[in-house]
């Protein structure tokens, strides 16, 4: 999220008090454009706006102050906030907060966390339920493939900006060639091959209504391929009883600078919250990986994902995971388990 007028906030924890700044070019200082004060005590969290004395805080600003009290208390169901001033109304029409006694508004974490708008630069309201077939497959006509940046969320253990932007062939093909042919890429995958192989690969997606193809970046820099999918007509369905509605993803990590738990823990909770935000309907999203595969199922099980079965596929033998949306909302689930959790953040936004 930026602010309106184009640079982006960050919210910094003095005391009792959080502070929103502008972020400017990083020899310029920062401007701080507001002071809250700050009350939580055994799951209960409160702001109180101290200002400015002129003014009142932005749409932008009041979204990033709730966004970074939940991040530093992410074990906060619940935030009060004692505003005297109009724009915490644009919160309730929102649906992002309920009415509380004295004029206050309370807003319920899981519910705000599914604000897409925080974290999708591009927003669009489902497109009208139409059905179609794909071989014998009966699903939902699917929305026209968006192109740019998709999803961007700042990772505060890391303290950088993930984010996943759609694959262009012509820029990023020698990059997917490099990172398919990589020993430990091509041993899951089974992918490696010349350019010609990879092009062939990624223009087949490309033509597929039912796939999207990925780059993960951290503040820029690529470092994985992603493959958001349908269920309903993907090759799992037939496995999973696949809703009308329900994603699924594939992922390879190229970059080995970028595969340690740190790294998972950041794009494993946003592939998900990416993928629930993107469409509302989205009940349950569903996996594949191989059953084999350890370390990738230690990994989706810390990030809530069940496994719900083994099954073959006629390449492999996989196991069927799955994660509800109303677990990932309610259990906090874009937010590191305990074990994995760093002790001093920041939040910006």
């Amino acid at each position: 999220m930026s602010h309106p007028c184009g640079q982006p906030l960050q919210v910094q924890r003095d005391g009792d008090r959080l502070v929103v700044s502008e972020l400017h070019p990083t020899s310029a200082p920062r401007d701080r454009i507001g002071r809250w004060q700050w009350k939580h005590d055994r799951g209960e969290s409160a702001l109180q706006w101290l200002g400015p004395c002129s003014g009142e805080p932005s749409p932008a600003h009041l979204l990033a102050i709730i966004e970074a009290a939940f991040t530093f208390e992410p074990g906060t169901p619940t935030l009060t906030l004692a505003p005297p001033f109009a724009s915490a109304l644009n919160l309730v029409e929102h649906g992002l907060a309920l009415p509380a006694p004295d004029g206050r508004r309370l807003v319920h974490r899981e519910m705000f966390f599914q604000h897409a708008p925080m974290w999708l630069p591009q927003v669009a309201p489902p497109i009208p339920l139409r059905y179609t077939l794909t071989g014998p497959r009966r699903h939902p006509l699917r929305a026209a493939k968006r192109t740019g940046t998709l999803y961007q969320r700042h990772i505060p253990w890391l303290d950088q900006t993930f984010s996943f932007r759609s694959l262009d062939i012509e820029v990023d093909l020698p990059l997917f060639h490099r990172w398919m042919n990589d020993p430990d890429v091509a041993q899951v995958w089974q992918e490696d091959g010349d350019l010609a192989k990879h092009r062939s690969y990624l223009d087949a997606i490309a033509a597929d209504p039912h796939m999207q193809s990925m780059i993960a970046c951290l503040d820029g820099e690529p470092f994985g391929y992603f493959e958001a999918y349908w269920a309903k007509e993907n090759r799992i369905a037939p496995f999973s009883e696949a809703d009308d509605h329900d994603r699924g993803w594939h992922v390879l990590i190229g970059e080995p600078s970028f595969r340690g738990k740190a790294f998972a823990t950041a794009w494993l909770t946003s592939i998900s919250h990416y993928l629930f935000l993107a469409d509302p309907r989205t009940r349950r999203i569903v996996g594949e990986p191989r059953a084999d595969h350890r370390q990738q199922l230690r990994n989706l099980d810390r990030s809530g994902y069940a496994k719900v079965k083994e099954f073959d596929f006629p390449h492999k033998r996989a196991m069927l995971v799955s994660l509800l949306r109303e677990r990932f909302f309610a259990d906090t689930l874009w937010w590191p388990r305990e074990d994995d959790a760093p002790s001093t953040l920041q939040s910006r936004t």
